[in-house]
């Protein structure tokens, strides 16, 4: 349940890091939405792999 919230989350970042990149806005603010869905994704990667 967890890893879909996570992926819905990522791509909403990724989409806020390419409406920023059309809007001329600074790097810093594209490059910290990509990082922050990177790691999102990452998160939802490791909710499904199985725990001990």
């Amino acid at each position: 349940m967890w890893s879909i919230v996570l992926m819905g989350l990522g791509g909403l970042l990724v989409g806020g890091a390419l409406s920023f990149r059309q809007q001329g806005r600074p790097l810093w603010t594209q490059v910290s939405f990509y990082v922050l869905a990177g790691m999102a994704l990452l998160a939802a990667y490791l909710l499904t792999l199985p725990g001990t």
